[in-house]
C-alpha cells in the first residue's frame, strides 16, 4: 500500500548494525522507540513530522541536491533516497512544500569577499586568554562543581562566582569556553553539573600552546557539515550564518561559533583572519609554530615576599601555575600576577596530599629570592595543625569514624550545626556517622576543620572532590545505546519479507477500518478480487464486509497473494 516505506523497509535491513546505528543517529531516534519491525522503522523515518526535523537541519546545499537528481551531496545514512538515488515519494513531497514556503533555503549564496590575512598579534593575544580562562574554570570545576539548571545552562550562582573570580568576564563567555572544553574533551556537562576529564586534568598542566592545539583541534573535529568544503576545509566565515537556512536554531549557533574562533585566535573581529587559519580553511594540518611566535613567553620563577605573597613578573608555566594555586590564593591575574599565602590555601594544599616538606622544596625551586620567615612560619604552623582530625572507615560497625587527640575540637564538631545532617553520634572518645567516609571529610574540609582521610591500614589518604565519571546515554557510544532497538529490529526479520509486508499492509488497513482491494488464490489456483471493508485479523484471517454481495467475508491469510487500496 505504501511502496516507499516497503523500499524503504528492505533497504534498512540490508544494512549491517554499524550502518542501521549510524543512520539512527543522523535521523535523531530515539534508543527507546517503540519500534517492533523494520517497517515501523520505515514508517517513522517517512513521517511528515518526522522529515520536517530533519530537513530544516540540513546544509543549504543537501536541501539543493535534494532538488536536483544529478547533484549527489545527500548522506546516505539519512535514509531519504531509494536505490535509484531518488528521494522517496514522501521525502519530495515535503521537499516541496518547504520550497514553496521558503524559496530562498534552495539557492546558491553568492561568495563574500575574501578575507585579508592578518591579526596575528591580536589573535594570540586572545588565544592566550582563553587558555587561561578556560584552565580557571576546570580548576574551578575540581575544587567544587560547576552545577547545571535543568535548561543545560550554568547555574546563576556559579556564573557568578566564576564572574567575581575574575575566570571570566561574562555569561556568555563562560557558555563559549565550556562549549570548546566538551568540543575538546576536556569537560563532560552531566544532568547536574560539569565533570572534568582526566584528559582536562592533563590539559591543565600542558603548556599554552599545546593547549591550544587541543582545543583548536576539538573545535576542528565539532564544525557542522554544512561549514566544511568537499576538499576537507572549512567554509569562508562570511557564509556560516546561511550554511542552515531552515534552522530556527541556527542563527544563534553559528554566532557561537564565530565567537568561539575570534576568542580561541582562529578569526579576527574585524574581517580578517590570521594566517594559520588561512591554511586550516584550505584542508591544511594546524601550524602552530606560525601562533608561538606571537605568544609571550613563560617563566618559570617568582619573587616570594615578606607579605605572604608570590609576584610573578610574567605569565607562570601552566604547570607550575597550577601547583602554586594549590597552595595560594591568586589575588590578580595579568602580565604580572600576584599570589597571597594563608593559613586556608595552605591547608587546601595539605588536604591534596602536600607536605610542609614538599611546600618548601617546590617553593624554593620557584622563588628568586628564597623563602621569607613569614611564609616559613605560617607553613610549619599550618602544618603542624593540619590532620588533627582523622577521618576513617570503621569497618567492625560499617560506619565512618572521626577522631580527634584534641577533645575540645571533637567537642565542637559534635555541636557544629553546619554538620547535623552527618547525623554524628558519640562513640566513646570518638564520633561516628552512617555517612560515608568522603562525604564527613568533604563537610569537615568544607567547615574549615584541620581534618585529614585515613585509609584502610590507617595511613593518610590524599581526597579529590571529584563526583566521578558518569555513566549516562552521552558517556556511551551510539552502538551501545542502539544496541537494544537494533536487536528489536533484527529479530523481527522473517524467512518471508512479502508474507510480513502483506501483514503489515492488512494490520493498517484493519486499524484504519479502510476499504481495500484483495486478491485470493483459490485451492483450484483461480484467483478472485474481492472489495472489502476490513475489519478484523486474527487467527491467520482477514474479516471484512465485501461490499458488492453486502455480506461478511473471513479470508485465509495464507491465501491471499495482493492487496491495494480500492
Amino acid at each position: 500500500m505504501i511502496s516507499g516505506e516497503r523500499a524503504l523497509a528492505t533497504s534498512l535491513s540490508d544494512l549491517d548494525d554499524v550502518a542501521l546505528t549510524a543512520t539512527l543517529v543522523a535521523r535523531g531516534v530515539s534508543p527507546t522507540a517503540a519500534w517492533r519491525d523494520f517497517f515501523d522503522a520505515a514508517a517513522g523515518l517517512l513521517d511528515a513530522a518526522s522529515l520536517d526535523r530533519i530537513l530544516t537541519r540540513l546544509p543549504r546545499a543537501t536541501l539543493m541536491a535534494l532538488t536536483d537528481a544529478t547533484v549527489s551531496g545527500v548522506p546516505s545514512s539519512l535514509a531519504l533516497l531509494d536505490e535509484s538515488g531518488r528521494p522517496y515519494d514522501a521525502v519530495a513531497a515535503r521537499v516541496s512544500a518547504l520550497r514553496t514556503a521558503h524559496p530562498e533555503a534552495f539557492e546558491p549564496v553568492e561568495a563574500p569577499p575574501a578575507r585579508a590575512i592578518g591579526g596575528e598579534a591580536a589573535a594570540a593575544e586572545r588565544a592566550f586568554t582563553s587558555a587561561g580562562a578556560l584552565a580557571d574554570i576546570l580548576l574551578a570545576c575540581l575544587h567544587a562543581p560547576v552545577q547545571r539548571t535543568g535548561a543545560g545552562a550554568v547555574s546563576a550562582a556559579d556564573r557568578r562566582r566564576l564572574i567575581e573570580a575574575g575566570a571570566v568576564s561574562s555569561a556568555e563567555e563562560l557558555d563559549d569556553l565550556l562549549a570548546s572544553a566538551a568540543a575538546a574533551e576536556l569537560a563532560s556537562p552531566t544532568a547536574r553539573e560539569w565533570l572534568v576529564t582526566a584528559a582536562g586534568e592533563l590539559w591543565m598542566e600542558a603548556s599554552t600552546l599545546d593547549r591550544w592545539r587541543t582545543v583548536v583541534e576539538g573545535f576542528l573535529r565539532a564544525v557542522p557539515a554544512g561549514l566544511r568544503t568537499p576538499d576537507g576545509g572549512i567554509a569562508d566565515p562570511g557564509t556560516w550564518q546561511s550554511a542552515y537556512p531552515l534552522d530556527p536554531e541556527w542563527p544563534e549557533r553559528s554566532a557561537r561559533i564565530a565567537r568561539t574562533a575570534v576568542r580561541w585566535g582562529l578569526l579576527g573581529d574585524d574581517a580578517t583572519e590570521p594566517a594559520w587559519t588561512s591554511r586550516i580553511r584550505r584542508g591544511g594540518e594546524l601550524d602552530t609554530a606560525a601562533l608561538a611566535e606571537h605568544l609571550p613567553a613563560e617563566i618559570d620563577r617568582v619573587y616570594l615576599q615578606a607579605d605572604l605573597t608570590a609576584i610573578a613578573p610574567g605569565p607562570l608555566a601552566p604547570a607550575l601555575e597550577l601547583r602554586l594555586r594549590s597552595i595560594a590564593h591568586r589575588e590578580s591575574r595579568a602580565q604580572a600576577s600576584t599570589y597571597r599565602f594563608t593559613t586556608e590555601s595552605l591547608g587546601s594544599g595539605l588536604t591534596e596530599g602536600e607536605t610542609a616538606e614538599s611546600i618548601r622544596g617546590f617553593l624554593s625551586a620557584l622563588s628568586l629570592t628564597g623563602i621569607p620567615q613569614p611564609l616559613d612560619y605560617l607553613i610549619e604552623s599550618t602544618a603542624a595543625r593540619h590532620g588533627l582530625v582523622r577521618v576513617g572507615a570503621d569497618e567492625a560497625s560499617g560506619r565512618t569514624r572521626v577522631v580527634a587527640a584534641d577533645r575540645g575540637l571533637l567537642d565542637a564538631i559534635a555541636v557544629d550545626q553546619a554538620l547535623r545532617p552527618l547525623g554524628l553520634l558519640r562513640d566513646g572518645e570518638d564520633l561516628v556517622s552512617r555517612v560515608e567516609r568522603d562525604a564527613v571529610y568533604w563537610s569537615l574540609v568544607d567547615a574549615r576543620y584541620p581534618v585529614v582521610a585515613i585509609d584502610d591500614a590507617g595511613e593518610p589518604e590524599s581526597l579529590h572532590r571529584r563526583t566521578g565519571r558518569h555513566t549516562t546515554d552521552e558517556g556511551r557510544s551510539p552502538q551501545e545505546r542502539y544496541a537494544g532497538l537494533v536487536a528489536t529490529l533484527r529479530a523481527s526479520l522473517g524467512t518471508d519479507g512479502d508474507a510480513a509486508w502483506l501483514g503489515r499492509e492488512l494490520d493498517q488497513a484493519v486499524r484504519n477500518r479502510a476499504v481495500i482491494v484483495v486478491v485470493v488464490r483459490l485451492p483450484d489456483g483461480v484467483e478472485r478480487t474481492f472489495t472489502l471493508e476490513a475489519s478484523g485479523l486474527g487467527g491467520g484471517r482477514l474479516r471484512g464486509r465485501d461490499r458488492a454481495a453486502d455480506i461478511e467475508r473471513t479470508l485465509p491469510v495464507s491465501s491471499i497473494t495482493s492487496v491495494r487500496p480500492a
